[in-house]
């Protein structure tokens, strides 16, 4: 049986015309002003090609505590040190054609932000 991507006349597994997909980034980063400014950017690139964005949505923040003890060898008065790092998160949905990635992510991602990509279609 024939494979059904595959059409007479166009080629091997090449689609007649891409499809709209959903695509998910997720941006992650302790750097809250960095991580707000990347957003602000992928939010305008997607706007400016007329795609339909749906977000920024902020998830909460998690923050990570650890309390030590400043005295190395245990003597002396019971002091501690308390550290803690936030991580925050923001989502952003786009649904346009999977070659807007390239037109969408066209400037420099910041030290510090971790970006993931879902793809799903619509």
């Amino acid at each position: 049986m024939a494979d059904p991507s595959y059409e007479k006349g166009k080629g091997k597994g090449i689609e007649a015309e891409s499809k709209p997909q959903k695509i998910r980034f997720t941006l992650t980063s302790t750097k809250l002003e960095v991580l707000e400014s990347m957003t602000s950017k992928l939010v305008a690139s997607a706007k400016k090609e007329n795609l339909t964005v749906v977000g920024p949505v902020r998830h909460p923040t998690k923050i990570l505590r650890i309390t030590v003890r400043r005295s190395p060898c245990g003597n002396g008065t019971q002091t501690f040190d308390r550290f803690e790092m936030r991580i925050h998160k923001r989502v952003v949905n786009l649904i346009c054609p999977a070659e807007y990635i390239k037109k969408v992510t066209d400037f420099t991602i910041e030290p510090g932000v971790e970006v993931e990509l879902h793809f799903t279609d619509v």
